[in-house]
């Protein structure tokens, strides 16, 4: 028994069937990429993500049976595969199918992970969508946000709210057409039951910036200071639960589990009891934190600059949790072979960091497009202080990994104070899990045990949880947490200077200051 989960992600579409124990048994990808035609803009095809959808995850049904003896070895690429060739007729990269058990394997249900806030609009008649989707990342309505302010409404540029607002304005300016609106969760699950279901699960819904403070449903009053029309909304549905039938894949299994991606990483990593956290640390990073199913008492944005997060909905009782945010981790180290060309692989880091005991003084703070949480100042840059003539390429190497590793514990930090709790352990997935070096750092920086993952994105996992409670693969979310057993623990060896690096903090801050003040 398994799971098809669909993984939508800012670069790639990945489709994945997960086991009844956990394990990713076959895996299916294709990239898929924004567009920036400008700074601040990001624009998104949504019918490129739903064609990718559809065929990963066809591809995957035509052989849920998949046999050792088919594939020469985990990584091959499957040449053969039929629905490969159909998708790269549709002009889609399919990049690779991996076996990684070699057992049977059947497929109970569908589920969906993705990025939040991302912002379509298509035509309820025809299914099309009216225009270009707008990125979480897009930026282009910060003035509107500052405006809305003024108003008493507080939304950020990165949740939905003025994107869907921009989008009815340009494409339906005197709200006569018959639209819809959804996240990118809402787009597919339209689009993989032919049109049936315009839903979002709570998780997605709660970070559009147009829902009720207790996620009771859509905020009416937002709405029409929008001038975003009902009709358009799609309905709240639970993160786990039978929702209609894909149709659009073969067999028509039921769509059974719908989630964010941060909040599947935190379901996938087992951390549903109050007090659990889990960081993801990619091209950014983002910890989140259960709290329980009461709603954290502040707002918007807690005093250590947190924010409350819907976790999941089940059985119509919502599962809180809050958010803290860092806006450039792994993208520093891209920068590293990039803009500096240190490196030729942002693989090499680990033995290059690795091969110095610190940085010699070195210090380096990842604020390369501002600071998240806890400070939230858009105007701090980057900062690298403390060279000398004797500073060696692997010194700096070792301090960018050791500031992303700071900025982690400013998240576990901030998470702590507004949860009103100790976090115990750290559970880590994402791209940097994979670099030992700065695992180590990490769990040296928050002193704090650091359990990685099995899985290096955690999110398909979770969001198998959801759907196979929902059908039955698990009589529980937390039988089927249970299998989120992390592939090590790293315990924290020294203590770093934590005051040397907040000073060094404090030099980064308000460095661009008119961007410093903008506040949402």
């Amino acid at each position: 028994m398994g799971i098809l989960v669909i993984d939508v992600g800012t670069s790639s579409v990945r489709g994945s069937i997960v086991a009844d124990d956990g394990s990713i048994v076959a895996e299916q990808r294709i990239s898929v990429q924004a567009r920036t035609p400008t700074t601040g803009i990001v624009e998104i095809d949504a019918r490129e993500i739903a064609d990718a959808a559809v065929a990963v995850g066809s591809a995957l049904l035509a052989d849920t049976v998949h046999r050792a003896d088919t594939v020469n070895q985990a990584d091959t690429v499957n040449q053969a595969d039929p629905v490969d060739r159909g998708a790269r007729r549709r002009g889609a990269d399919l990049r690779q199918t991996q076996d990684v058990s070699g057992r049977e394997t059947t497929v109970d249900a569908v589920a969906l992970a993705t990025q939040r806030a991302s912002t379509i609009v298509w035509d309820r008649a025809t299914g099309e969508p009216v225009g270009p989707g707008i990125g979480w990342q897009d930026l282009r309505t910060a003035g509107a946000c500052l405006a809305l302010a003024s108003k008493g409404l507080r939304v950020a540029p990165n949740q939905s709210a003025t994107k869907v607002a921009l989008l009815l304005d340009t494409y339906d300016p005197r709200r006569e057409r018959d639209l819809c609106f959804g996240t990118v969760d809402s787009w597919l699950a339209w689009t993989l039951t032919g049109g049936e279901a315009h839903v979002t699960d709570a998780s997605n819904a709660g970070v559009t910036g147009v829902i009720e403070l207790d996620g009771s449903g859509w905020d009416l009053t937002a709405l029409e200071t929008l001038a975003i029309p009902a009709s358009a909304m799609p309905t709240i549905v639970d993160s786990s639960g039978i929702v209609g039938l894909a149709s659009a894949l073969p067999g028509a299994l039921p769509l059974a589990g719908i989630v964010g991606d941060q909040q599947g990483s935190l379901i996938g990593q087992g951390c549903l009891e109050p007090g659990a956290a889990k960081l993801t640390c990619g091209t950014g990073a983002m910890l989140d934190c259960s709290t329980g199913t009461l709603r954290p008492e502040f707002p918007v944005k807690g005093e250590a600059g947190t924010f409350p997060i819907i976790a999941w909905r089940a059985d119509g009782t919502i599962h809180w949790g809050l958010e803290a945010i860092m806006l450039t981790a792994g993208s520093c180290v891209s920068w590293l072979r990039d803009g500096l060309g240190l490196i030729d692989d942002v693989h090499d880091t680990d033995a290059l960091a690795g091969s110095v005991r610190d940085s010699a003084g070195v210090t380096f703070v990842p604020a390369l497009a501002g600071l998240g949480t806890p400070l939230w100042d858009f105007g701090a840059r980057g900062t690298l202080l403390g060279l000398s003539a004797s500073t060696t390429k692997a010194q700096v190497v070792h301090a960018v990994l050791d500031g992303i590793a700071q900025r982690c514990a400013d998240l576990l930090e901030a998470a702590e104070a507004d949860a009103g709790r100790v976090i115990e352990m750290l559970h880590v997935d994402g791209g940097m899990s994979t670099n030992a070096t700065f695992v180590q750092l990490l769990a040296d920086a928050t002193r704090r045990p650091v359990a990685l993952s099995a899985a290096v994105e955690a999110t398909t996992l979770g969001a198998a949880f959801l759907a196979g409670t929902a059908v039955g693969t698990w009589t529980s979310l937390d039988e089927a947490a249970s299998c989120a057993r992390p592939r090590t623990i790293v315990e924290p060896k020294r203590r770093p200077d934590r005051e040397r690096w907040l000073i060094a903090r404090a030099h980064a801050e308000r460095t661009v200051p008119g961007m410093s003040a903008l506040q949402f």
